[in-house]
């Protein structure tokens, strides 16, 4: 018996250690097509050249097969070839896919390891490798032998070299901010990372990830290798590996949607803030929400560059402000040259709303989320970064649905906004009276209630204007009770009491 556990150890051994390259062999291109035509070919399109119908509503566009351009591969940056198991790895696990309705931070593509096992996804690498004719690769995977640890020393050398070499691109802050107008080897306009935002990386935020794009860039696009001798922009082995500890570094949780659908307004005592860097906003709590594009209304909506914004909220006994912010590459000013040399055709105002109801519900039911409905209107609060030659303004807007709005006047019910923009990231502040003499026609906000709450927001240099734009779903905003003086209170003298009994019953004892 020991033998045969021996033997079996062994056998289990031996498959473990097989290459994986080895069960990519035995991918079976004819089984492969069969699966491609069921499930790719949408996006991908029917010869793998990225012009599925599906193609054009997507941002990303869909890889183009047939040119062999893989973005993200092990092999180096001087072999063209990716390793089978980088095909596999993107097939399995999609490219930080997040659906539709949780925001277009990742791309369209998929994971697929729930959906086909381990053979199916072979065969499908198989038959992909076909469109573009490549074999295995001469070259192995980079070597990572010179790895060097993280440390404040390693990120801070990181981050100084990021600035010099990198902040072109990505901005300053790494906030994708930079000075470039990108696009790629087949015209279409990218948009460089945001950094301090690690889940809409294409592939994984690990330092050994980050260090396997900076040395191998990504092909086809602006993004280079600074592994190449030959470059420019060439940088050390050690200098790749601190700008990877530096830019794991630098990511922003707080911005990251997560299951908390609450804003939830805090109560002060005292005037509200009413401009984005007052210190007071440091004790609000920050709830952040996902974008999806418009796509309900025509004109619709299916390539934003916006994926989340984050707000707070303050109220008093006489107002409520609100803080929102949203990260967004491009300052947009109409008329402004620098914002024409980076825009994506004519440069528009950038633009946030909140979207409230005018009657808040007693029940779960909620008016439309796409601008109300005709039994149900909604309050719309907008602000617009204005031009070159005109400030910004704020609009109050009441909605019966897509068709019928009317425009009011904010500064009569009280509404006041301001914005301000700094290293790609747009802060704007509202603020309005908790009731006002339009009771009909204004949401009349009240302590306690769980009000319904959604946002939209425009890029200007994206091109988005009226309906083509980024929103939220409902959200929930509730103005916080203070908490009574009682609270704190009522325990001590409890504790007061059961101690004073304590010692009562052990002088009687």
């Amino acid at each position: 018996m020991p033998m045969r556990k021996k033997l079996l150890s062994l056998i289990v051994l031996s498959i473990m250690l097989i290459p994986i390259s080895v069960f990519a062999a035995q991918g079976n291109k004819e089984n492969g097509k069969t699966i491609y035509d069921k499930k790719c070919w949408w996006c991908h399109g029917e010869n793998g050249a990225g012009d599925g119908p599906a193609g054009k509503f997507l941002n990303p566009p869909p890889r183009d097969l047939t040119a062999g351009w893989y973005k993200f591969k092990t092999t180096p940056f001087d072999e063209i070839t990716p390793a089978d198991e980088d095909i596999f790895r993107m097939i399995s696990g999609g490219m930080n896919h997040i659906s539709l309705w949780k925001g277009m931070s990742g791309t369209s593509m998929p994971n697929w390891d729930d959906v086909l096992n381990d053979q199916e996804r072979w065969d499908l690498v198989a038959y992909i490798k076909t469109f573009s004719g490549f074999e295995q690769p001469a070259k192995g995977p980079i070597d990572y032998k010179g790895r060097i640890k993280s440390s404040k020393e390693s990120v801070e050398k990181g981050r100084e070299t990021f600035k010099k070499m990198c902040a072109e691109c990505h901005g300053e802050e790494g906030m994708g901010d930079g000075t470039k107008k990108l696009k790629d080897d087949l015209g279409f306009r990218t948009w460089p990372r945001n950094l301090t935002k690690p889940w809409t990386f294409r592939v994984d935020n690990d330092p050994k990830e980050i260090y396997t794009r900076i040395s191998n860039g990504i092909p086809g696009t602006q993004m280079p290798s600074f592994a190449d001798p030959s470059s420019k922009k060439t940088l050390s082995d050690e200098e790749r590996w601190n700008v990877a500890h530096y830019v794991a570094s630098i990511g922003n949780d707080v911005k990251r949607p997560k299951d908390d659908t609450v804003l939830k307004a805090v109560r002060l005592m005292g005037e509200l803030p009413e401009k984005v860097d007052d210190p007071k906003w440091n004790e609000a709590e920050a709830t952040s929400f996902w974008f999806i594009p418009q796509i309900i209304a025509k004109e619709r909506f299916f390539t934003p560059s916006l994926d989340s914004i984050t707000a707070k909220a303050f109220y008093n006994d006489k107002e409520i402000s609100i803080l929102l912010e949203w990260d967004d590459r491009t300052k947009s000013i109409p008329g402004d040259e620098k914002a024409k040399e980076i825009a994506e055709g004519d440069v528009l105002e950038d633009s946030v709303g909140i979207q409230l109801p005018v009657i808040i519900p007693e029940e779960m039911e909620k008016p439309y989320f796409g601008m109300g409905d005709s039994a149900k209107p909604v309050n719309i609060w907008q602000w617009k970064s204005g031009k070159k030659d005109s400030p910004e303004i704020v609009k109050l807007l009441n909605s019966n649905g897509f068709q019928k709005i009317e425009q009011r006047d904010a500064a009569k019910a009280g509404l006041k906004a301001s914005g301000a923009y700094n290293n790609g990231t747009w802060r704007v502040v509202m603020k309005r009276p908790l009731a006002t003499e339009e009771k009909g026609k204004d949401i009349q906000f009240a302590e306690g209630k769980y009000t319904p709450v959604a946002f939209a927001a425009w890029d200007g240099s994206n091109g988005e204007s009226g309906s083509k734009h980024v929103m939220t779903t409902w959200a929930w905003l509730l103005l916080k009770p203070a908490t009574p003086k009682s609270t704190y209170f009522i325990p001590i003298i409890v504790a007061l009491l059961v101690f004073g009994g304590e010692i009562l019953l052990v002088r009687k004892k």
